[in-house]
């Protein structure tokens, strides 16, 4: 896998504090506490995005510039970690903020390429995942469905888990991944990049 080096940009709980268009963008959504600032974490290789116990915690988009090289000026990927959705006490919250800047940045963001959506493959699919799913359909976004957690599940688990992503939510990519071992991180990234490369 190739190497990049992340760094933080910016937190934009506005349309008008989004950064410029610039490279591709990866958006990663996911239910609070689906283990997506982990997945983040492990993709980059280190620790950037942060992780919290507390359901919720990520209340804007946070961009982190990607460069192949320390020295280059250009980043040549932007990741945007999304807010957590789901989480009783919070979605409330979180559900109004979303036509403020979530749903713009989802609807228009010319530079977005590809929406990773997390879910937990270790529990059953959840009605809020498959809105999101519906939602970013309308859009006509490209997504990817991200199982996460598979570390907790064994081989037939692992079968009966991938089965019922893609029953629940008609998804032609999914796959399974875990922050802790590694597994699925490669088959994510070339994901990334083919949809990186999609863009002129």
């Amino acid at each position: 896998m190739k190497t990049f080096y992340p760094k933080f940009l910016k937190s934009a709980t506005d349309a008008k504090h989004f950064p410029a268009p610039g490279p591709p963008e990866i958006a990663f959504l996911g239910r609070s506490n689906v283990g997506k600032s982990s997945l983040i974490n492990a993709l980059l290789g280190r620790k950037q995005a942060h992780v919290s116990s507390t359901p919720g915690r990520t209340r804007a988009i946070n961009f982190f510039e990607l460069r192949d090289a320390p020295e280059r000026q250009q980043a040549q990927l932007i990741f945007a970690d999304l807010p957590g959705y789901g989480y009783a006490k919070i979605s409330k919250s979180i559900s109004a903020e979303w036509p403020t800047f979530i749903e713009p940045y989802l609807r228009e963001r010319t530079t977005l390429v590809l929406c990773v959506c997390l879910v937990d493959s270790t529990i059953p699919p959840k009605a809020s995942d498959a809105q999101l799913f519906e939602f970013l359909t309308s859009t006509g976004r490209d997504f990817l469905v991200a199982g996460t957690k598979a570390d907790r599940l064994s081989g037939n688990g692992r079968t009966q888990a991938l089965r019922k992503l893609r029953e629940a939510f008609g998804a032609d990519k999914v796959l399974l991944c875990s922050s802790k071992t590694g597994a699925g991180m490669k088959e994510l990234w070339q994901a990334i990049r083919e949809a990186a490369s999609t863009r002129p």
